[in-house]
């Protein structure tokens, strides 16, 4: 809790990855994938309640000796590929609400952004709750190469051509301003604004900046590799 705000972290954990088979339980530097995460959260002072929302039984013993409690598990219908988050957002507050637990705000913490500083889940709760005009929160890091005005496509003659038309002409990437990405190291969102909008981004929303090291997500076995990587040089 935080200014007498209570806050609830949701980490969203499904069984069907196909890329990387069972990632979010894959060996990591010697800790599943999704225990990063939920060491992460255990750690936070501000935290009030933390949820694994899995399909998952392995997922769920892992997160069981990990410390934490499932109390429910994710139904298959909100599970699949196509299965938006909010669903899973909404679900979870729905379930804690029925048994009179109710939260101000909540936090979403994706097990394949494992790459945390300590002071990131509590810096970003304190920015949030004490800018009174924010609705929501997203960790944004710093785009490096792949900037949107010099991506390309390819098109019907498979000839290359720019992604976005009608821009000026860039000559070096010092005439770039700056752009970003969102990476799942934390999304904040007031729960009566979450309930309205069903999403993370609204004409309210305020960064939490990232470093260059923590830009990058695990979708496939290279990105798990070079996770791999960076944590044994930083961490």
């Amino acid at each position: 809790m935080y200014k007498e705000k209570k806050i609830i972290a949701i980490i969203p954990a499904r069984g069907g990855s196909k890329r990387l088979v069972n990632k979010n339980i894959k060996n990591l530097n010697g800790k599943p994938l999704i225990e990063w995460t939920i060491n992460s959260a255990l750690s936070s002072k501000l935290l009030d309640k933390i949820h694994v929302s899995t399909d998952s039984e392995n997922i769920k013993k892992v997160s069981i000796n990990c410390g934490l409690d499932v109390l429910f598990m994710r139904p298959s219908a909100l599970a699949k590929d196509t299965s938006p988050t909010w669903e899973t957002v909404i679900h979870v507050l729905e379930k804690f609400k029925k048994i009179g637990d109710e939260f101000d705000y909540v936090a979403l913490l994706e097990p394949t952004s494992p790459l945390r500083k300590k002071k990131d889940i509590d810096e970003s709760i304190k920015k949030i709750i004490d800018n009174s005009d924010a609705e929501t929160l997203v960790s944004l890091g710093k785009i490096q190469l792949e900037h949107p005005l010099i991506s390309k496509k390819l098109d019907y003659l498979n000839y290359v051509k720019p992604y976005i038309n009608k821009i000026k002409k860039i000559h070096q990437s010092q005439q770039l301003d700056k752009a970003y990405f969102p990476y799942g190291v934390i999304y904040l969102s007031k729960v009566e604004v979450f309930y309205k909008k069903k999403t993370f981004y609204t004409n309210k929303t305020i960064p939490y900046h990232i470093d260059r090291w923590q830009n990058y997500e695990i979708d496939d076995l290279l990105d798990f590799n070079i996770i791999e990587y960076i944590m044994k040089k930083i961490r």
